[in-house]
């Protein structure tokens, strides 16, 4: 059994904050907790939940997102009208995984959201890395803006994909068997096509020994929203906090 990733939405405006844990619950692999509109709620709901991730806006009404993003130790993506140079040199600088601007589409952050699962699927259960595993998981976070399916495709990984079922995750052995070729050769496509977003890795459980990897199509990106795209304040340069949190 796999569990879901749990994200807190930190938001001043409630509806937008509201509008954008909507999108992160519509993402399969996903769950948002009730946002939160401040940073003194964002601390206590961190300490008391743990979420895998946080989606933090600049502009917060007892504090700057920047000063909270260098208190908080947990994965961090801003989600902020903030399109300043400095605002996004300083959250890269203090360890934010992405920056998306407002406003954007419920299928923009479910990109976002689906490279950080496969960055965090890439780092799981694992004793020790490669270089080449560590560039593949930072490389997992900022993939290419090609949708899945666009580059060229070989026919042995072609039929991999075609043996792929909704609903019904297979092991790189049992996919292996439907195409005819060896479980390695099937675990090297599959590899390929979950680093570039067509297909989506689950885990499963037993009672014991290591988690078994098992693949499934990825799920189409959800309609856009038809309502009003969430909308944040104008950017408005380099803010100045009304209050700083953490060590200078």
């Amino acid at each position: 059994m796999s569990e879901d990733l749990v994200v807190l939405v930190v938001d001043d405006d409630f509806h937008v904050g509201r509008l954008h844990a909507g999108y992160v619950n519509a993402v399969p692999g996903f769950t948002a907790l009730p946002p939160v509109g401040t940073a003194e709620q964002a601390m206590r709901t961190v300490h008391a939940h743990q979420p895998d991730l946080v989606l933090l806006d600049v502009y917060l009404p007892d504090a700057l997102g920047l000063d909270l993003l260098r208190a908080l130790d947990v994965d961090v993506i801003m989600l902020t009208a903030a399109a300043d140079p400095v605002s996004v040199r300083t959250a890269v600088r203090r360890g934010a995984l992405a920056y998306l601007i407002k406003p954007f589409t419920g299928p923009r952050l479910a990109r976002t959201l689906r490279a950080y699962a496969r960055y965090r699927r890439l780092l799981a259960d694992r004793d020790g890395l490669t270089q080449e595993g560590v560039d593949r998981a930072l490389h997992a976070l900022h993939p290419a803006e090609a949708a899945p399916g666009e580059r060229p495709r070989s026919a042995t990984e072609a039929s991999v994909l075609a043996a792929l079922e909704p609903g019904a995750p297979l092991s790189a052995a049992e996919i292996a068997r439907k195409v005819g070729i060896s479980r390695a050769t099937a675990q090297r496509y599959l590899s390929a096509l979950a680093e570039d977003g067509s297909v989506e890795i689950q885990l499963r459980y037993g009672s014991t020994g290591r988690p078994e990897h098992r693949y499934g199509p990825a799920a189409p990106d959800p309609a856009p929203d038809p309502g009003p795209a969430a909308r944040g304040r104008p950017s408005r340069g380099a803010p100045e906090a009304p209050q700083r949190i953490g060590s200078p």
